[in-house]
């Protein structure tokens, strides 16, 4: 636990913070992290009061389970819901993974064990992903008659290529963390228990930087990806001038030259 406390959001989550650093743990351990809709309204809130929050310059997706990050939909209340109960649950479950999509800073996934379907498509929903060679990943849906529908069919191809993540959604495969490495659905290995550690120590190293430029960074990066190379730069351009007269550049010019480090004012 952060010397900071734990904050809940119902039953099955917790935010934890360790400085600038917050960490959104997916906790549900009697059901491998398995997201019910109860959990996915609990995901949506936490990330609402993450994206509001502009002391977090980093946030890190942690699980309490040993074995597992999360292995997706809770398909044992999935089974119990009529369709139209399904119809009207769909917008809670979409708003867990958009939730950790649209967190405004840097966000990084710990994987080990199982994160499949729904628990690796919060995992692609971040900015990076470490893993411990534990991790099992991959996008089942097809195999139980659905299609990966938390981001998956637009996550992936955006990382590993439109041939490559057909094949891996159309087959339902897991993949070994070695192999998930090597093909780049994660991003960094980590020593066997060691992910959440090494992803907070990423997120220590990246919450030194500015906040105001990280999350223009990220704006950047997002809303550039796919579009034509002239119009990437018109949104590089915008997110600069976003930054270009904020106290942090100033502070950030000055600390440089000064030999120090800075004191970011974050805005």
């Amino acid at each position: 636990m952060g010397a900071d406390g734990d904050q809940r959001f119902g039953e099955f989550v917790a935010v934890r913070r360790h400085g600038h650093v917050a960490e959104l743990v997916l906790d549900r351990p009697k059901a491998m992290n398995a997201v019910s809709t109860e959990m996915a309204r609990s995901i949506g809130a936490a990330c609402a009061a993450l994206g509001a929050d502009r002391d977090v310059r980093v946030t890190v997706l942690t699980s309490t389970h040993a074995r597992a990050f999360c292995v997706g939909a809770d398909l044992k209340e999935r089974n119990s819901l009529s369709d139209a109960e399904l119809v009207r649950q769909r917008p809670t479950a979409r708003a867990a993974y958009t939730g950790v999509l649209e967190l405004p800073m840097p966000t990084i996934a710990a994987v080990h064990g199982f994160a499949l379907g729904g628990g690796f498509e919060l995992a692609l929903s971040c900015d990076l992903i470490v893993a411990d060679p534990t991790a099992v990943v991959g996008l089942p849906e097809v195999s139980v008659g659905v299609i990966p529908g938390g981001g998956g069919t637009q996550l992936l191809p955006r990382r590993v290529g439109a041939a490559r993540a057909a094949e891996l959604i159309f087959t339902a495969r897991r993949l070994e963390a070695a192999e998930a490495h090597e093909l780049g659905l994660v991003d960094q290995l980590a020593a066997v228990a060691a992910d959440r550690d090494e992803a907070l120590a990423l997120a220590s190293r990246i919450a030194a930087n500015s906040p105001v430029g990280l999350r223009a960074a990220k704006r950047a990066l997002r809303l550039g990806h796919g579009l034509d190379l002239r119009a990437g730069l018109e949104v590089e351009d915008a997110a600069w001038r976003s930054v270009a007269f904020s106290g942090d550049r100033t502070e950030g010019v000055a600390a440089f030259n000064e030999k120090r480090k800075p004191q970011w004012p974050g805005e």
